[in-house]
């Protein structure tokens, strides 16, 4: 009877299309060293948006236009790059994956954070009430944490992807910050606490870092996941609040991040 041997495939699809089995995959050290040494620079990111509302360095203004230009950007990375790396990766499954990963942030944040917008500034004497600093917390904590773990799953895939969803995940990370520290000085959180919330963010996009670097194996899964909340962030989150301001070089911005991932894309990958 002859020996049937396994392809060498790190992810195969099994005889039903709704099944994945996932293998173990080498993973080089380097490649999840990098990832670690990137979210740990997204985690930065969310403790300097933290600073801004405490230090008012920054105008508003400067915030929103990072977050067009993240806008465009993300959508032309989750769209030209992530979601075609993850349907090779998954195949006609990635499609229900990206769905459950749009659905996944929708829930937490209309659940636990239903009142919050990117990059607000809201002022002390503006208060909303005491439970809704805690609120936004965890639903950006929800948000933060597939923020990480998307820039792990690039990485296991290649170090261009691994690079493209970082730069997009940077691009919101100051806004991100700012918005949480300065919901919780209005709900009437001390200084400190809103600090430590911006901290809290950046941990949790670390937390999801490292937690790829132990289910490597998973992959198949976590990159459309990903993916999807990768969509939701930039169409669901983002824009929306680009389209608050009536100012036509909003719009030119977010242009310029859909501009800038084709030239990157033209110039590392074509």
């Amino acid at each position: 009877m002859p020996v049937l041997r396994e392809p060498a495939v790190d992810i195969k699809l099994s005889q039903s299309p709704l099944m994945i089995i996932a293998q173990p995959i080498p993973v080089p050290a380097s490649r999840m060293l990098l990832a670690l040494v990137l979210g740990l620079t997204a985690a930065a990111a969310n403790i300097i948006g933290g600073l801004f509302i405490l230090h008012r360095e920054w105008s508003r203004q400067y915030l929103k236009y990072f977050l067009a230009l993240g806008a465009g950007f993300m959508l032309a990375a989750a769209i030209l790059e992530i979601l075609r790396e993850s349907v090779e990766l998954s195949g006609s499954r990635a499609y229900l994956l990206v769905l459950i990963g749009y659905f996944i942030v929708h829930f937490f944040e209309h659940t636990l954070a239903p009142h919050f917008h990117f990059g607000e500034e809201t002022h002390v004497e503006h208060f909303v009430p005491q439970h809704a600093g805690i609120s936004a917390l965890l639903g950006l904590s929800i948000h933060t944490f597939f923020d990480g773990v998307a820039i792990a799953s690039g990485f296991l895939v290649s170090p261009w992807l691994g690079g493209v969803i970082f730069l997009a995940i940077a691009l919101h990370k100051i806004p991100e910050g700012f918005t949480v520290a300065s919901l919780m000085l209005a709900s009437g959180q001390s200084r400190r606490t809103a600090l430590f919330a911006s901290i809290w963010l950046g941990a949790a996009t670390v937390a999801g870092v490292l937690l790829m670097g132990v289910l490597h194996s998973q992959v198949a899964y976590a990159l459309p996941v990903s993916a999807g909340v990768t969509l939701y962030v930039a169409a669901t989150d983002l824009v929306p609040e680009v389209n608050r301001e009536p100012d036509a070089r909003m719009a030119l911005l977010v242009f310029s991040g859909v501009a800038l991932m084709l030239i990157l894309e033209k110039m590392f990958h074509g």
